[in-house]
Formats: structure tokens, sequence, C-alpha cells
């Protein structure tokens, strides 16, 4: 496999994570609307469809109160058993009859709420109460309703109708929408997924066309400059072997060739490490094994050491537990090598740098805090960024590329692991890693 080839590979299995996490935001905010908008219609149908019933039972209500009169000066409804029909065949010939359904039930009382006569096939057995209500767990809807003469303009109660009707029809009415929601629900969200991923595989093809292409020219950019760079610096050094071969005008910008030579050096080498770094194709490979951090540690803290007596600065290691996680050394000596640098080059003299370490049941902490001159609050967000540099209070420092905590953050991705950072201004930083435990 060609070295284009690897790097669309690699390409293609990072951007198949961000493909499906498009595609899961999209399919998220597509069920959120349609669940939204499927409640606010079912609850809109049900609404309607029950003050369809409540108007009906209103409409026969009214209609029967007029007959309540009747009823209670005819002694052979009211000598007869409660509850008889009052012309014994089921219909009271009267006008309100063409208002009742097969599924309703019609009931007059009195005033003292004894029942003079009911007609229909409805008759719920609870007590009178003025009103709409639900009986039987919803099966049956009743409305009760008080009927008043006027004589001399004077209102009398005379009795109370009392109607009812089977939500039968309407709750079957109700499933068969749930269950339309349902299936079209279903069928909505298939589409979308489908959608979905012919959208985001459109609208994430140029981008990832264009990254790789960029990770490939950084790659090759940062391979094909070192060996003119290379040259460059061998050259000037071989000439300043001879410094009398050098114009003493000259000294000076031979000074600037070698230090300019250095910063592109490590320009290139940082670049050529990102973007190895950050072509990931196995969390982790075969090559890796188990790495003593605890030793990584403080291997680097001798090292450093010196640099730090020499700038006053009281570095310390905290954490003398073994500690074994699955990685590479050098890459984990170049992620803590830089977050130690930086916090040694941002401490001012009689400043204190504190290495610790922990662990838990998962993960390895490693903290690297210093008592330097901090991080605004409104940097913090930007200093994982490349290139990035701080301006204001960390500008003194002239050297470096501003990849260090670039090259930090990847190699702890690369790890599975991830780093964090807290600051203030003039008390100092804390960047924390969290690795995975072997």
């Amino acid at each position: 496999m060609s070295k284009k080839d690897k790097t669309q590979f690699f390409v293609n299995r990072e951007f198949q994570t961000l493909h499906w996490r498009l595609l899961l935001s999209y399919l998220a905010v597509m069920v959120t609307i349609l669940g939204t908008s499927a409640v606010v219609v079912y609850q809109f149908f049900s609404r309607s469809i029950y003050q369809q019933v409540d108007n009906r039972l209103l409409n026969l209500a009214q209609a029967a109160s007029h007959s309540l009169i009747t009823l209670k000066h005819d002694k052979n409804v009211i000598d007869d058993l409660p509850g008889r029909d009052f012309d014994h065949d089921g219909d009271l010939d009267i006008p309100w009859q063409n208002l009742r359904l097969p599924s309703q039930g019609v009931e007059w009382y009195a005033a003292n709420e004894q029942r003079l006569a009911m007609a229909g096939t409805l008759f719920p057995t609870l007590p009178l109460k003025v009103g709409f209500e639900q009986q039987q767990h919803g099966q049956i809807r009743t409305l009760t309703i008080p009927a008043y003469s006027y004589p001399q303009g004077t209102p009398h109660l005379e009795g109370y109708i009392r109607v009812s009707e089977s939500n039968q029809e309407v709750q079957k009415t109700l499933i068969q929408l749930r269950w339309g929601f349902g299936l079209g629900g279903t069928i909505a969200i298939i589409l979308t997924g489908i959608g979905g991923m012919w959208l985001t595989r459109q609208s994430l093809g140029p981008v990832e066309q264009s990254f790789a292409q960029l990770k490939q020219f950084t790659a090759d950019a940062s391979h094909e400059l070192r060996s003119p760079l290379t040259v460059i610096k061998t050259s000037v050094e071989v000439m300043q072997t001879h410094p009398e071969r050098i114009h003493p005008a000259d000294v000076e910008k031979f000074n600037g060739i070698v230090s300019a030579t250095k910063q592109m050096s490590s320009l290139v080498e940082n670049l050529l490490l990102l973007a190895r770094t950050e072509k990931i194709s196995d969390p982790y490979p075969q090559e890796w094994g188990l790495i003593p951090l605890h030793e990584v540690l403080e291997d680097l803290v001798d090292f450093l050491e010196l640099t730090a007596n020499a700038r006053e600065i009281n570095l310390k290691f905290e954490g003398l537990i073994e500690v074994f996680i699955k990685g590479d050394s050098e890459q984990l000596s170049r992620l803590f090598s830089n977050l130690l640098n930086n916090a040694l080059q941002y401490t001012p003299q009689g400043g204190q740098v504190t290495v610790s370490l922990n662990q838990n049941e998962r993960y390895v902490l490693v903290s690297v805090e210093d008592t330097g001159i901090g991080i605004s609050s409104a940097q913090l967000p930007h200093i994982f960024d490349r290139f990035w540099r701080a301006d204001d209070a960390r500008c003194y420092r002239c050297e470096g590329t501003g990849l260090g905590l670039a090259i930090a953050q990847a190699i702890a991705h690369r790890h599975r692991g991830e780093i964090t950072v807290k600051s203030q201004l003039g008390v100092g930083s804390c960047f924390q890693v969290r690795l995975p435990k072997a």
C-alpha cells in the first residue's frame, strides 16, 4: 500500500466516526421534531373528538330536559317501577329521540334524585354529579344537568337529566391513530436515516477530500523539507568550524541562519510527528507494550532537574506508585516533556513545578502543576490549537513553534486519553492527563 493510500485509509477511518456522529445528531433532531409534532396532533385530535362527544351529550340533555315536567305529572310513570320506558316500547315519541344513538342512554330524575324514567342502553350506577365525568375506567362519558321551571319568573328545580355515551368507538379511533402515528413515524425515521446517510456523505465528501489532501501535503512537505534543512544546517556547521573563512561582518548573519535553521528543523519535526500521530488505525498497535509510567516520569524529572535548578525553580515528583499502561514510551515521554518544558518556561524564579501521579480503578492521572504566570480564561479554549501563541503575559517566550501542546494532545488521544487544564492569571496552571490503565 502506497503512502497516499495509507493516508487516505486513515482519513476514511477518522471521518467514519464523524459521519456517524452527524447522522445520529440528525436523526435525534428529526425524531424530536416528529415526536413533538405527533404528540401535538394527537392531543389536538383527541380533544376535538371528545369535544364532539360532549357537544352531543349536551344537545341530548337539553332536548330531553323538556320532557321532565311531563314525566313528573304522569301517574303511570310515578306509580310504576322507576326505570321503565315511558311508553313500554323504548321510544318516548318526543322530538329529542332523533338525537339518541345506540351507544347512548338518557335518565330522568326528580329533584330528590329519584329516577323517573330511562331510555337507551347505557345507565351508570354511580350517584348523580352535575357536569361531565368519566365512569367505568373511562369507558362511559356522562353529563348531568339540572332542569328548572320558571313559575312567575322564579327558577324552580324540577329534577336532573343524565345522559351517557360509550367511549369505545372513540378509544378505537384513538388507538388506530396511535398505530398510524407509530407506523408512519417508523417509516419516516427509516427514510430520514437513509436520507441522512446520503446527505452526510454528500456534505462530508468535499471536506474529507480537502482534509486528506491537507494532511498528505503536511506529511509530504514536512518530509521533503528535512533534506534541504539538513544540508543548510550541515553547511553552516562546516563554515563555523572554520571561522577564519567568515568575514567578521557576516558572523551575525551566520548566527541568524543557524537560529532560523534550528527553528525550521524543530517545526518540520513537530509537523511530521503530528501527521504520523494522527494516523490512527488501531487504538492499541501490536508493537505497543506495557510501559512503567512512573519510571518515565521519574526519568523526565531527573533529566530536567538541572534546567529547573538553573532557573531557581523547585521541580519535584509526587506519587511513588508503580503504574503500567499500554503505549509507546517515546511518545509518552514526548507528551510529558512538552508539558514540563512549558511549565518551566512560564514559571518565574523561585516558583515551583509539581508532577503528581495517581490512579483509580480505570484511569491513571498525571498532573503537571506550576506556580507560573497562568493563562487567561479567554485563552484557555485555544491553547491546544496548532501554532497558538498566547499574547500579553506569555509573549516573552520567543523560542518554540506553538505545536507543543497540540502534539501533547495528539499523543494523549493516540493513547485513548485526554488532557484538561485549569489556570488562573498570576496563580499558575495545572495540566492533567488521564490515560486508561493497562
